[in-house]
């Protein structure tokens, strides 16, 4: 019989956590080791069609509005009930609102394998979430981090090694194949269309403009150097949220908003890629970024703040460049150099794709899942263990 395990995610949308809840979702079911099921807070959202056809049974969704009021005590009651009726025996949840409210339930229900995960070092919590946090991985077995630098983050809250592993985010490499070529990209994109044989330089950002973390100012105050050295670049920002009006002013003080286009939330994200001659992040703050592991496989040359677990990712001067959280003028100049380069910018990417091919695969993340799954069920008292 096979132990059956529930992946808890806050929603369907398209954030990095849930990508990553979901393609591991996939994966554990491909195996076919374990009986996979999946739960929700919030049952919407564009990710929800890559679990179609799955055969994963009901997917119940437990909606919040708050940890502290009657609603909650209802939705952790159902959770608990529902946990009980599917003997789940492991419950894997993947953010602060899931580790919370999962790992609660999880212990009422007396699930034998509770695991939590952290997927961020700093700038994302305030400091009640972070008490209420800590309390959720005291009701954990295991924390999943997806970086050393999230190993170390936990370590420095307290948390001891022996409670926590890495597991690298995985990265199917199809997501990056592109299925537009250039001059039709240019035109979903709604870029202008190039002169033939001069093609435009593109510098590129992927992420969310929710939080002031991703400091896409950063990103604008490298970009205004730029220009003045390769005026011919336009610098593209793939991204939504709140921030984005503020950012437009920003960029228009820094003269630098003919240069700039706001894509806002792109779903084709393989053709912006394809078409990008180096991509950015510029965070203050993070795990471990899908965004990085999206550039390398495209074979595009990264230049990222080293932050979190980008140096676990990027090897410096041969993959891209690393640069100091909030070094714009740093930024701007490896920015130049590799727009002056081109050469030394499509090796760079190769190599970054390599990389991604020997250490982040979707292959390296399951199996290390597997062997985490596997090790804790032994050793929790009256553990069934998946057959080989």
């Amino acid at each position: 019989m096979k132990p059956v395990v529930l992946q808890l995610l806050d929603s369907f949308s398209q954030g990095g956590s849930e990508r990553q809840a979901i393609q591991l979702t996939r994966l554990l079911h491909d195996q076919g080791r374990y009986e996979v099921r999946l739960a929700c807070l919030k049952n919407e959202g564009p990710l929800r069609r890559e679990i179609e056809g799955l055969d994963l049974g009901p997917i119940p969704s437990f909606p919040l509005t708050s940890f502290y009021d009657l609603n909650a005590v209802t939705q952790l009651r159902a959770l608990v009930s529902f946990l009980r009726r599917e003997k789940v025996q492991i419950l894997q949840t993947h953010d602060f609102y899931t580790n919370v409210f999962g790992m609660s339930a999880g212990a009422l229900a007396r699930v034998p394998v509770r695991i939590a995960a952290m997927r961020e070092t700093a700038g994302m919590r305030t400091d009640a979430q972070k008490r209420v946090q800590r309390i959720a991985y005291s009701l954990a077995h295991h924390i999943v981090g997806n970086s050393e630098a999230v190993k170390r983050a936990l370590a420095e809250d307290g948390v001891s090694n022996d409670k926590t592993t890495v597991v690298y985010n995985g990265l199917a490499l199809d997501r990056v194949v592109p299925q537009l070529n250039r001059f039709d990209t240019l035109k979903a994109l709604g870029l202008p269309e190039e002169r033939p044989g001069q093609p435009r330089p593109f510098v590129t950002i992927v992420a969310n403009m929710r939080h002031d973390v991703k400091d896409y100012p950063m990103f604008l105050r490298a970009a205004s150097y730029v220009v003045k050295e390769v005026p011919d670049v336009s610098f593209l920002m793939a991204g939504e949220g709140e921030l984005t009006e503020s950012l437009r002013v920003l960029s228009c003080e820094l003269g630098v908003n003919q240069n700039v286009v706001f894509l806002g939330r792109c779903d084709l994200v393989a053709e912006l890629l394809s078409i990008s001659d180096i991509c950015v992040l510029s965070s203050k703050a993070e795990g471990f970024s899908n965004s990085i592991l999206e550039y390398m496989a495209a074979a595009r040359p990264v230049v990222a703040t080293d932050v979190g677990g980008a140096r676990e990712a990027i090897v410096e001067g041969i993959t891209g460049f690393l640069v100091p959280s909030g070094d714009d003028q740093q930024l701007a100049d490896r920015l130049i150099r590799l727009l002056k380069e081109p050469a030394r910018a499509r090796e760079m990417g190769l190599a970054g794709r390599q990389r991604v091919e020997e250490k982040f695969s979707c292959e390296a993340q399951v199996r290390a899942t597997e062997n985490l799954y596997s090790k804790l069920l032994t050793t929790s008292q009256g553990a069934i263990t998946p057959n080989a």
